[in-house]
């Protein structure tokens, strides 16, 4: 069986879904790669995959560049002649799905990974290409497999009556590789906090650094870190004025983008994600949990099925930097409970979040 997985970049495919396509490899099914050009494809193709190259987008609007888009994908699907494909991320769902159709592509599976800047913001240009976003949708998800991380989100276009004609799952995330992520053989020097996220506004940067003073008020020699840079392919990106300006308060050490995801999260004391809006499962906080980390995240849509409050983490109420340096606070506080925690977090990674558990999921729908 020869099966395509379609990205809106090669970083996502290398991070969230190798374990998915070798996992493919290993039984014997041949798979292609496509997603824009960039650095992690030539990886790919180095570790013996069939990487394509395919130039998408992620903001343009424009419709005869987005008609062109589309056709670059027909001509790849004609040319690849796949049995399967797979599609991530609203663009190459949308994309994907149209020019799967095209050139007669029968079995299409749609993973709708977070619903995004169209459907969750309440900006003027969010409001304005919503009703657009939903019509694609429409048409894009009818007659397929499509695969949603949390319950939320698929209700949520379920309401807006997306989902009438699709063969709808829940699958929890895009699964973590729990050999990798391990828990830490000894603890780390000092207490820190660390946050992985794309510097967006809804990604609660601001409520990070809020809560950043609040706790170092009171413990400063806790440093609070921050992996990850701006993306400005996406509306909600910070601009470079709120990032001098938080800089300069010195509170919060802006890390950039960081390729050592495993020992940032074993060497931290407790790991963040203070998102404004919902996600679909936030990979920073399974890589955490799967390290054994206590969590503090906001009560949203995908923090809530992985943070169980009391349990795995601590919930916030979301926009709220001052109750979220009371959870920090109280977990820097509690040495006994931040292991309780920890270890229900990796427990919880293992029986649900695992690549082994995940993988397991998509094959059915593969072979259904």
């Amino acid at each position: 069986m020869r099966v395509v997985l379609f990205a809106n970049t090669d970083w996502f495919l290398y991070n969230f879904k190798l374990s998915l396509a070798k996992a493919l490899r290993a039984r014997g099914d041949e798979v292609v790669l496509l997603s824009p050009p960039g650095e992690y494809g030539l990886r790919l193709r180095k570790m013996g995959f069939r990487w394509e190259a395919l130039p998408v987008s992620r903001s343009g609007i424009n419709p005869l560049a987005e008609l062109a888009a589309i056709k670059r994908v027909g001509d790849i699907y004609r040319e690849v002649r796949p049995d399967i494909v797979h599609h991530f991320t609203i663009k190459c769902v949308i994309y994907g799905s149209i020019a799967a159709r095209r050139v007669g592509v029968r079995r299409i599976v749609n993973s709708v990974t977070g619903l995004g800047f169209a459907l969750l913001a309440n900006t003027v240009k969010a409001r304005l290409i919503r009703p657009v976003v939903l019509a694609l949708y429409r048409r894009a998800l009818r007659g397929t497999h499509v695969i949603f991380q949390n319950a939320d989100n698929r209700d949520t276009l379920a309401a807006r009556g997306v989902l009438a004609h699709s063969k709808v799952h829940v699958i929890a995330g895009d699964g973590i590789d729990t050999q990798r992520f391990v828990s830490p053989s000894s603890g780390g020097e000092g207490k820190s906090v660390l946050m992985m996220a794309r510097l967006l506004r809804s990604k609660g940067i601001a409520e990070f650094v809020e809560a950043a003073q609040q706790v170092r008020a009171v413990m400063p020699d806790v440093r609070f870190l921050l992996a990850g840079e701006p993306d400005p392919g996406n509306p909600e990106s910070v601009d470079e004025d709120a990032l001098q300006r938080w800089k300069s308060l010195g509170v919060v050490e802006f890390l950039g983008h960081r390729g050592d995801a495993l020992e940032l999260n074993q060497s931290c004391s407790v790991a963040v994600l203070a998102s404004t809006q919902g996600e679909g499962i936030p990979r920073a906080l399974l890589e955490a949990a799967a390290c054994g980390k206590p969590l503090v995240a906001t009560d949203v849509p995908g923090c809530r099925e992985l943070v169980v409050d009391g349990s795995t983490g601590l919930l916030v109420p979301p926009s709220n930097g001052s109750a979220l340096g009371d959870a920090i606070l109280r977990l820097l506080h509690d040495d006994v409970l931040r292991e309780r925690l920890g270890t229900a977090a990796r427990e919880l990674v293992e029986q649900r979040f695992s690549d082994h558990c995940i993988i397991a999921q998509t094959f059915a729908i593969y072979d259904a």
